[in-house]
């Protein structure tokens, strides 16, 4: 059987390599996830750098912890994290192990099993909105915890896996200050995104919540 170029797994030395590099790479590749009832593939159309110890705005800026521990390990890894205790976000493990860094999935176009991702996103009012926004493209793909590790290059059977795609021309490319992060970490241009896309989250600057009474 012969497998088409775009649909080959990325290998593992995609992700061996600096975040900033791998950020920008990432868009147009395509992310599978396999289910019981069938594949949902999404194109990534944007995404969003963290580099571990050089990054206020990283989960590993601190050290590393039982939350972060993926982000440790062998690149081309999923780290999987719960937020505002309602949501989860993924992100892929990049650089060498030891030294944390991760690239988020903030946003992508279902190419395939559009019709599974709605039954998860009912709220969605068209396809675009399926996974736009880390934490929709997340749930698009039933992604939670439990999936937190897994190998996106392993050539076994694996829930998720990362496919080469259609790299995305570098004049395509736009660049910018990430989505909602506070502080030192709101000011580095680390969000890439597929111009013009359609499936691309509008960038929100950072809002401190109230804390409640």
């Amino acid at each position: 059987m012969i497998t088409p170029p775009d649909r080959t797994p990325l290998p593992r030395e995609f992700f061996d390599r600096p975040v900033l590099e791998v950020a920008p790479d990432l868009l147009g590749r395509t992310l599978v996830r396999t289910t019981p009832d069938g594949p949902i593939a999404v194109r990534l159309t944007e995404v969003e750098a963290y580099d571990g110890p050089n990054d206020p705005g990283s989960h590993a800026y601190r050290g590393r912890t039982a939350r972060n521990d993926v982000m440790f390990g062998p690149p081309g890894h999923v780290y999987v994290y719960f937020t505002y205790g309602m949501w989860f976000c993924m992100n892929l493990v990049c650089g060498p192990e030891g030294r944390a860094s991760a690239v988020l999935l903030r946003a992508g176009e279902i190419l395939e099993g559009a019709e599974l991702a709605r039954k998860r996103r009912l709220s969605a009012r068209n396809d675009k909105e399926l996974a736009k926004g880390p934490a929709r493209l997340a749930t698009a793909l039933g992604v939670d915890r439990a999936m937190d590790g897994t190998d996106a290059c392993a050539q076994d059977e694996t829930p998720l896996r990362m496919l080469t795609g259609a790299p995305v021309p570098s004049d395509q490319v736009l660049h910018g200050p990430r989505t909602g992060v506070a502080g030192e970490g709101g000011v580095h241009p680390w969000r890439f995104w597929v111009a013009d896309d359609p499936t691309v989250s509008p960038y929100r600057a950072h809002v401190p919540r109230r804390r409640s009474s």
